[in-house]
């Protein structure tokens, strides 16, 4: 069988940065070490001057499949994040119909082992009233339980008090959580209706403000404490939420955080020049709130960077401000973005690897990955640090077709991406082979 030795790469991985060779041979790390001399089995891709990192692990995405396929699809979606370096996926419920059975769920399973080339797994959605469906999960299989705590449509939204205990005292799996509150939101949205001023697209993060997040975190935070549940809250938008999660290291701890992309990348200034392209949920606030975000992501308040990938079609985003759907498309860029931020000393490139690879392996327990360790799944991304990508709608592989970074020219090129031990984008063209599959799960214990 052929295999593949990547020589001379400075591999980023456990907080060091070491300059070795590595063989991958049967979907996985075969071998790490100083020097590995060449066989004839070998194909030998000299890496020297490039960066060696685990593939990220992004633990939030929104594929759009089943249902809402005009806007992107597992294929379209995953292609795009292996040439962004992602080599694992964890997809959220708030599709068409929505993922709120054991059915519908595993139904996603069978979609993504068809198209998928990046690794991935699926979330059951939480409703008032899906518990038996919830207690269903297996732990093993499947990544976690999505609750929309006051900020989704349709039977995806859980604000009952009495259901959020029952998920909180009672789910087999580690419970995430996209927190803003509901009447706070619905309350700022009235002061406007009041004032007869017509909402806009820079009004955004004063109607999903800071009051509207830290009221709904901090009662995730309350129920998971009371009830000594695994949770993981994400997309941590606001410096004032930031109080709520101990720094330190992520073993054992029942009570973890996240910050996406943009919300590291974006300002409220930007709402100018960008328009509906950054509308989220939450929304991208202050400057402040992104220096609090970065400086967290120092301190361990911070565990995990993510995407929140969720694209819309051009002419659904050219929409009126309140018609214009909330999302973006992330996850080609996201690891370039991040790789901006250790050119300009905002973080190092040890941190990237801890925040994209480690820590999501460690917050869920995924089995053999996000490390670069001997007998690991080869799923691995290598970077030239000194080459440069240009961004751009046209050039983007979304099957929305835009990207929020169009015209920025990032400091680094992805020049592979492997998926167990097979390259599935060599820095230009993306491979038709794949040998992408279900993530496996050993779930930490608190």
């Amino acid at each position: 069988m052929k295999t593949t030795l990547i020589k001379q790469a400075t591999l980023v991985n456990e907080g060091v940065e070491f300059i070795a060779d590595l063989r991958i041979a049967n979907l996985r790390i075969e071998q790490i070490a100083q020097e590995i001399p060449a066989t004839a089995k070998d194909e030998v891709i000299d890496a020297a001057g490039c960066w060696l990192l685990p593939g990220m692990i992004d633990d939030q995405v929104h594929f759009r499949e089943p249902g809402m396929t005009h806007k992107g699809n597992i294929a379209s979606e995953s292609r795009a994040a292996v040439a962004g370096g992602i080599t694992s996926f964890m997809e959220m419920p708030n599709v068409n119909p929505s993922t709120t059975s054991i059915s519908a769920l595993e139904h996603k399973y069978r979609l993504a082992e068809q198209s998928a080339v990046a690794n991935y797994a699926f979330y059951l959605g939480a409703t008032q009233h899906n518990l038996e469906q919830i207690k269903r999960l297996d732990p093993s299989r499947h990544c976690g339980v999505k609750v929309f705590m006051g900020a989704s449509t349709g039977d995806l939204l859980v604000e009952a008090p009495q259901a959020l205990e029952a998920i909180f005292s009672e789910s087999p799996v580690l419970i995430v959580t996209h927190c803003e509150s509901g009447p706070v939101i619905q309350r700022n949205l009235d002061s406007y209706n009041r004032s007869g001023r017509d909402a806009k697209i820079n009004d955004h993060p004063l109607i999903r403000s800071t009051e509207a997040c830290y009221a709904s975190s901090s009662y995730a935070v309350g129920l998971a404490r009371r009830y000594g549940s695994q949770l993981h809250v994400l997309h941590i938008s606001t410096a004032e939420e930031l109080s709520l999660f101990d720094a330190g290291p992520i073993t054992g701890k029942s009570i973890t955080a996240e910050a996406c992309v943009h919300h590291l990348w974006f300002t409220d200034d930007d709402y100018s020049t960008q328009g509906n392209l950054i509308k989220c949920n939450p929304s991208i606030k202050t400057s402040h709130d992104r220096s609090a975000l970065i400086k967290a992501l120092h301190s361990g308040q911070i565990d995990i960077i993510a995407t929140d990938h969720a694209p819309h079609i051009w002419a659904e985003k050219q929409q009126q401000y309140p018609q214009a759907p909330a999302g973006l498309p992330l996850v080609e860029h996201a690891l370039l973005s991040l790789l901006d931020h250790v050119q300009q000393r905002r973080m190092t490139i040890t941190q990237v690897a801890e925040k994209t690879a480690h820590n999501p392996a460690l917050r869920y327990g995924v089995v053999d990955r996000g490390f670069l360790r001997e007998g690991y799944f080869a799923d691995l991304v290598l970077i030239n640090p000194a080459g440069v990508t240009q961004a751009s709608h046209a050039a983007s592989r979304y099957l929305c077709g835009w990207t929020p970074f169009d015209g920025h020219t990032f400091s680094s090129q992805i020049l592979s991406t492997w998926v167990n031990g097979t390259r599935v984008f060599d820095g230009h063209q993306l491979s038709s082979a794949s040998t992408a599959m279900a993530l496996n799960f050993s779930p930490l214990i608190s």
